[in-house]
């Protein structure tokens, strides 16, 4: 079993594995090359492209894990909602009422995505024969995420309208997030039997709410994802961006890994969750700094981690000015720090 597998899985590795999200993509300059032909939506729904686009950072850093390129709206356009990237995402029509809501279909596992499926099946053989020790990652967003951009119609700050529609709608918006979490569940298995070893479940906008608020809307539904994947007997990650505040919630969803963010440490998710391997949580500006420095707060991240399973990445997506020889230092570094001697001093 690979280290990162065997990590998500909950062993005390003696090296800390390494990924980085959204490892594949904008700060490559490889990546960058390849968006001068095809645009964003094409890269990801044309499967010898998206695979291309998945491996380069592996081949550049011998990555631990290679994340599935692909973005968490492509479940939306089968359920019947028109998408397009102008580059962000964008909804020709959102969802506002309920009849919008009960427009909505839950496309079958094996319709909601078949390029997605495509895609992995390369990747698992490319994997396999040139990179073994490397796992595959599949991923999606969570209904409540999911739902925040069906309603907003495009990306913002504060998703005010989502947030309204929370509380003017209530029903509409429950009916909404069931049938999102009915399409994640088949999007993400669909990603397991073709092939994706581990799952990360993305929470993107779960620290916009209250406690309160997420308890109703988002707990109930990620669980829902969650519990919907537990045969399948693949590690799940979860990420609930900005979410110290609801550490009761999270540490409680059926998972077998929190991916935190760098807004607190490490060591206070391991108190509320030690049972969960922790994946994090370098902050990726980071990256942006000098490179002694840089070390320095890997290697500090590394010694939070420490006292249990412990994944390192960043605490949410890379910087797209991130210079690659400052990623390369940075798994440098993780590679060489070793856990078990750390933690014995």
């Amino acid at each position: 079993m690979s280290l990162l597998l065997r990590a998500l899985n909950g062993e005390d590795t003696p090296r800390a594995p390494v990924w980085v999200m959204r490892q594949a993509g904008r700060h490559l300059p490889e990546y960058r090359a390849l968006k001068e032909r095809h645009d964003f939506w094409t890269l990801a729904r044309t499967p010898d492209l998206t695979a291309e686009v998945t491996l380069q950072p592996v081949r550049r850093y011998a990555m631990d894990g290679a994340i599935l390129f692909s973005d968490i709206m492509t479940p939306l356009p089968p359920m019947g909602l028109d998408l397009d990237f102008r580059p962000g995402p964008v909804l020709t029509a959102p969802v506002r009422d309920r009849a919008a809501v009960d427009a909505l279909r839950v496309p079958s596992e094996d319709e909601v995505a078949p390029f997605v499926a495509d895609a992995i099946r390369l990747l698992r053989a490319e994997l396999e024969r040139d990179h073994p020790g490397t796992a595959l990652l599949g991923f999606g967003g969570s209904p409540l995420t999911l739902a925040t951009y069906a309603v907003e119609g495009s990306g913002s700050k504060e998703y005010a309208r989502f947030r309204a529609f929370l509380r003017s709608e209530p029903d509409a918006a429950h009916a909404l997030l069931g049938k999102l979490a009915d399409t994640s569940i088949a999007y993400l298995r669909m990603q397991v039997n073709a092939g994706a070893q581990a799952v990360q479940l993305f929470d993107s906008w779960a620290g916009l709410h209250d406690a309160a608020t997420y308890a109703r809307f988002g707990a109930p539904y990620a669980k829902r994802v969650l519990d919907g994947l537990a045969d399948l007997k693949v590690p799940r990650i979860y990420l609930a961006l900005d979410g110290a505040h609801l550490e009761r919630e999270v540490a409680a969803l059926p998972c077998e890994a929190l991916s935190v963010d760098w807004r607190r440490p490490l060591g206070a998710w391991r108190a509320v969750a030690p049972a969960k391997t922790l994946q994090g949580n370098l902050d990726p500006a980071a990256l942006l700094g000098p490179h002694d420095a840089l070390e320095e707060e890997v290697r500090g991240v590394l010694r939070a981690g420490l006292g249990g399973a412990h994944v390192f990445n960043l605490g949410h997506g890379i910087f797209p000015q991130s210079d690659p020889a400052a990623v390369e230092r940075l798994v440098a570094t993780v590679r060489g720090f070793d856990r078990h001697a750390q933690a014995a001093r």
